[in-house]
């Protein structure tokens, strides 16, 4: 008969096939978390320096085509020089400014403006674009410098919008309640989204700038800013219960 005693295995003879398992199985979560820090760290920086260089390269490839050969640092050099088209568009919207802050500048800016005021179609649009730049570009303004809470598309549902202004005009003088202009951006594109006038009493301010309101929309909710209210302040619901949907449908 077989000596079970020595029929059972040593700590040395016993194979070494699990253990090797569960190593590879550790090593590959390794790789894969190694991985995914990889694409973390790089990908943002990659993205922002490609867009930039495609910014630069649409700007270079309009100007220096304009700029006379004997001026273009490319002419003389073996290689092109990148952002030398940005650099020209940046000095000249600076003596623009400069001469449009003068006496004789004013002067042809009122004309123009007067020329313009007679085009029927242009001067609308003309109208319209001065209008939003002198209003984003001002000093003084507050448009999207607040981030609110607005219920759409229905009640009990909220979306976050960008206060651009009190509204004025005759949508102020139709309505009773004073009421605010409320950008409300679409994701992932926070360029195109819907105007909405609401009621001052019905939005929500929050803490977070527009900054973190803008990723947040982009990134469909995947970034989301910590609060920064102090922890009581975290605990207090400024926002009812929705109500149920036998209740919305009798009002």
């Amino acid at each position: 008969m077989d000596d079970p005693v020595a029929a059972s295995p040593t700590p040395e003879t016993q194979p070494e096939a699990p253990q090797r398992g569960r190593f590879g199985m550790s090593l590959a979560a390794r790789l894969r978390a190694y991985l995914f820090a990889g694409i973390l760290v790089t990908a943002p920086i990659s993205i922002t320096f490609y867009l930039a260089w495609l910014f630069i390269d649409a700007i270079d490839g309009m100007v220096t085509g304009v700029i006379p050969a004997r001026y273009n640092p490319e002419t003389y050099m073996p290689f092109s020089v990148p952002g030398i088209g940005l650099l020209v568009v940046v000095l000249f919207l600076v003596l623009v400014g400069m001469f449009a802050a003068g006496f004789i500048g004013r002067m042809v800016v009122r004309l123009g403006e007067s020329i313009v005021a007679r085009m029927p179609v242009i001067r609308g649009v003309y109208s319209a674009v001065k209008q939003i730049f002198e209003t984003v570009l001002a000093n003084q303004s507050n448009a999207f410098r607040e981030v609110v809470l607005v219920e759409y598309p229905r009640r009990g549902i909220w979306a976050i919008g960008f206060i651009t202004g009190t509204t004025e005009g005759e949508i102020q003088n139709l309505t009773a309640d004073e009421v605010v202009n409320v950008f409300l951006p679409t994701t992932p594109n926070p360029t195109s989204g819907f105007l909405l006038f609401v009621p001052r009493g019905d939005l929500v301010r929050l803490n977070m700038g527009v900054e973190d309101g803008i990723k947040m929309v982009v990134s469909g909710g995947i970034v989301t800013p910590p609060d920064p209210r102090p922890a009581e302040q975290q605990r207090r619901k400024l926002i009812p219960p929705a109500a149920p949907a036998g209740d919305q449908a009798a009002e």
